[in-house]
């Protein structure tokens, strides 16, 4: 069984800053994109930021220049690093996982979420 645990949301002010990571957990074989999303009230679900396993990165372009994502392929980990953050960055953020592979399965692959974390950020 997969799982993909977060932490590192809460209420900051405008200006501060959050660190988000997100552990992969299970039978893990090969995770291609690991990244972050952000839902916010009354919106659809965004990309954030993503990195494959060779470390390409993409970002949106409302968070270029403020967030900053990184990778551990060993322990299966993303750190998403939101700096300046400001009050439209509220939401909450999901890690997600694509083209996973399972030890049981190398050859399947798979899409995993999160359970979300929420981040707030007041003016």
């Amino acid at each position: 069984q997969v799982q993909l645990v977060e932490s590192g949301g809460g209420l900051v002010q405008a200006g501060e800053s959050l660190r988000l990571s997100c552990v992969a957990s299970g039978s893990i074989f090969n995770i291609n994109t690991m990244g972050w999303y952000r839902q916010a009230p009354g919106k659809q679900r965004e990309l954030v930021a993503t990195v494959t396993g060779r470390d390409s990165i993409k970002y949106a372009d409302s968070v270029k220049g403020r967030f900053t994502i990184s990778r551990d392929n060993a322990k299966n980990t993303v750190i998403l690093q939101m700096n300046s953050l400001k009050p439209e960055d509220t939401a909450v953020y999901y890690c997600n996982a694509d083209g996973l592979s399972t030890i049981q399965a190398p050859s399947q692959t798979y899409r995993y979420w999160g359970q979300g974390t929420q981040v707030t950020v007041s003016s």
